[in-house]
């Protein structure tokens, strides 16, 4: 299982440090890397990763008021040069806590730790077979494997099923934390899809249901790595 990571550290130094020690683990693969992380809010918008590297000390916004902005944070392992944010750290829940100068073998030990962590949340078994979905002030139960795809515009999505399409003040980044991973995956900025309910694949787009989806340019290589 490999992990996308994402690090976020103000110093230049500290950013090609962690990317060289990525690159020499092999279940881990750096998405992105930011020193403003205003910068990496917005990435997160649209990219999904599984851990993140977070410099606790930076100048306009701290690694806790970074993580506080999160609505759904995923793992995170704080780097620090400042030993005296240890403690505060781990109200945070983080994996692990990192004093800089970061020795590798050091750092190996908190990649190995996270990377642990997410195979015991993949091995949980997915029992639900239904997602409630809301849509003004009312809820609707759908089975997940109706759903042929979601369609993102603006702040809202539109849940495209067997029944009805529903509507729903969501973010794309919401649906896929209540769909099962594995079945469902975004394949553009405005569509994911439940590859079960696909007809047919080409290389630019998927057709479900007598309807053409495109694939987004910046999601094909992980759509087609995933599925194959």
């Amino acid at each position: 299982m490999v992990m996308k990571c994402l690090i976020i550290d103000d110093e230049p130094v500290a950013l090609e440090i962690l990317r060289d020690y990525i690159a020499k683990i092999p279940f881990l693969e750096c998405a992105e890397s930011f020193r403003d992380p205003l910068k990496a809010i917005d990435f997160l918008k649209d990219n999904e990763v599984d851990l993140i590297f977070l410099d606790i000390n930076m100048p306009d916004l701290t690694g806790i008021q970074f993580l506080k902005a999160l609505k759904s944070p995923p793992l995170v392992v704080f780097t620090t040069a400042y030993s005296e944010y240890a403690l505060e750290s781990y109200d945070y829940n983080a994996v692990d806590y990192l004093l800089k100068p970061i020795e590798f073998e050091r750092f190996l030990k908190a990649a190995n730790k996270a990377h642990e962590l997410l195979r015991r949340k993949s091995r949980i078994p997915v029992a639900k077979e239904h997602v409630l979905i809301k849509s003004g002030t009312d809820f609707y139960k759908v089975k997940i494997k109706e759903i042929y795809y979601v369609q993102g515009t603006g702040n809202y999505v539109t849940f495209v099923t067997k029944g009805k399409n529903i509507l729903s003040l969501m973010t794309m980044k919401d649906v896929l934390q209540i769909l099962p991973r594995g079945l469902f995956f975004r394949i553009h900025k405005s569509y994911i899809i439940n590859f079960h309910q696909v007809d047919r694949i080409e290389k630019e787009q998927v057709m479900i249901r007598g309807e053409t989806l495109p694939i987004g340019e910046s999601y094909r290589e992980s759509f087609f790595k995933a599925i194959t």
